[in-house]
């Protein structure tokens, strides 16, 4: 799948849902409409999915698109390990993390994710990355989606791994598995990890 145009539509999909919900008469109302149909079919030739499949995933909106918000945290164990868990979607591994909750602060987001995945209670310490998927390597995805990354630090240490991954583990940075690249990528976890063992304390911003 071309990922640039995939963004392409999905801004062009954008567009036609802002104008749905601003359009003040009809005339412009079924203009949005037929943009917003052009680019279901456009979705489905490239990625192989029904459009009527397409329409239950994507529905009708009722406020201003915005960007998804993925949240995670790197935690490195005294030997300068980084912590993993096994996605249990696709057998490959990420950071700790989901998507924000509604109703949680960003940091309190990734306290839960680490709870429920590692069973690790963790404090946040910064905000290492704010990362746009668009500008990096991942797979094409429906979503646009902004990725928050912090540096976290264990405050108990007895791992439990969660009923939604597979496991969870420590690796060396130079021995990394598998990953699930559309949850993060080899380059980002370097990135990371370069900014908490050089003392890096910008945030980086994309």
């Amino acid at each position: 799948m071309n990922k640039h145009f995939l963004d392409k539509i999905i801004r062009l999909k954008a567009l036609a849902d802002i104008g749905l919900l601003y359009a003040g008469n009809n005339y412009d109302k079924e203009r949005y409409a037929e943009l917003q149909e052009i680019s279901f079919e456009l979705l489905s030739t490239i990625s192989n999915h029904p459009i009527e499949s397409l329409k239950a995933h994507f529905p009708l909106l009722s406020d201003y698109p915005t960007a998804k918000v993925d949240i995670r945290g790197v935690l490195l164990s005294a030997d300068k390990k980084i912590l993993l868990v096994k996605e249990s979607t696709d057998g490959n591994w990420s950071l700790p993390g989901g998507w924000a909750d509604v109703g949680f602060s960003p940091k309190e987001t990734v306290v839960k994710e680490f709870k429920e995945e590692t069973g690790l209670d963790i404090s946040v310490q910064r905000l290492l990355a704010v990362m746009d998927t668009k500008m990096h390597a991942h797979p094409p995805q429906p979503f646009y989606v902004y990725k928050m990354i912090f540096l976290c630090k264990a405050i108990s240490n007895k791992i439990n791994k969660g009923f939604d991954v597979l496991d969870v583990q420590f690796f060396d940075i130079n021995n990394l598995p598998p990953l699930s690249e559309e949850r993060i990528l080899k380059t980002q976890i370097e990135l990371l990890y370069n900014k908490i063992t050089l003392a890096d304390f910008d945030v980086y911003v994309d």
